[in-house]
């Protein structure tokens, strides 16, 4: 069982739910594709007649493999075709040369995958990173996206903000390091969160793509200092502006990578309320039938799901058979 809740002075948390769901299976299929030279591996679900394509887009030193069981979730439970791609410098994806190595780039990668498998459009979950990829994704081809699931991203510039010992220290001389050394500091406090998760189902699934990435570090690292130095906020007003893309804000309430503060600086941009999780950076690793839950059963996942199906009408797709 999961609680959906919020901090003190936000929106009343919506009831307990309950994450099982009687779904038919489905499997995740690897596949690669070469994309503007770059060959990117990605993982695809099999049931191949499912009306609506889905990409569900990692966060950083992650890969898709670490989110295949949220995915074939996913794809059961709400008939999408579902895509776990691995961006370039990670879970095996060839690096980009760092000259590349630009969130733009990135987000025509993901469109060149969509055309590569013959999506015409998708619905894109985006974490952490993958939160910046999807908001330029939608920014760069409105059209081929049909909402965005928001996940403790790096959208908007607070979240690099910080204020601990190490980073007040190193401020004067190091500012980068210091921050970076705090980001990373959170990151091993949501382990704890990843352990509540079946220990071997999770190791199976994720270890592989990151003993890839600790092999390649001279390809994630450059990503790293990118997501450090860049603001990507503009692509985020630039799809709020244009008002017809739905976007479902997610957040861990226990998140100490991307805190709550950086949640209601992405929800006043986009004009959604946040549906908070109890969990860390990575609830949907750990439990990974919160988010179909969350979209089948809360009352704003239901509003979002009806409002893609919408967006998927208004762009010629049928999503009849999508539940």
């Amino acid at each position: 069982m999961f609680v959906v809740g919020a901090p003190a002075g936000c929106h009343q948390p919506v009831p307990s739910l309950e994450v099982a769901e009687a779904v038919p299976r489905v499997k995740m299929v690897d596949g690669t594709a070469q994309i503007a030279g770059t060959r990117w591996r990605y993982a695809v679900s099999d049931n191949e007649h499912a009306p609506i394509w889905a990409l569900n887009v990692h966060g950083f030193f992650a890969g898709g493999g670490v989110y295949w069981r949220e995915s074939t979730r996913l794809a059961a439970g709400l008939n999408l075709r579902v895509v776990n791609p691995s961006l370039p410098g990670f879970g095996g994806s060839d690096p980009l040369p760092w000259d590349r190595v630009r969130v733009e780039v990135f987000a025509e990668g993901l469109a060149d995958l969509l055309d590569h498998l013959g999506a015409p459009a998708a619905l894109v979950l985006g974490h952490s990173m993958g939160g910046a990829m999807a908001m330029q994704l939608a920014a760069d081809h409105p059209d081929r996206v049909l909402g965005v699931v928001y996940r403790d991203g790096v959208a908007t510039n607070s979240w690099k903000q910080r204020s601990g010992l190490i980073s007040r220290a190193l401020r004067p001389v190091l500012p980068d390091v210091g921050d970076g050394v705090e980001i990373v500091m959170a990151l091993m406090a949501d382990i704890p969160d990843l352990a509540w998760s079946r220990v071997t189902s999770l190791a199976r699934t994720a270890a592989p793509d990151i003993r890839l990435n600790a092999r390649s570090l001279q390809g994630t690292l450059p990503v790293g200092a990118m997501l450090l130095a860049c603001d990507f906020t503009p692509a985020t007003v630039q799809v709020a502006a244009r008002g017809d893309i739905p976007i479902f804000p997610c957040w861990g309430r226990f998140d100490r990578a991307i805190p709550g503060g950086t949640a209601e600086e992405f929800a006043q941009i986009v004009g959604e309320k946040v549906e908070w999780v109890v969990g860390g950076h990575s609830w949907m690793i750990a439990r990974p039938g919160i988010q179909l839950h969350l979209l089948r059963r809360s009352l704003a996942g239901q509003r979002f799901m009806a409002r893609v199906r919408r967006r998927a009408g208004i762009l010629g797709l049928d999503m009849a058979e999508a539940s």
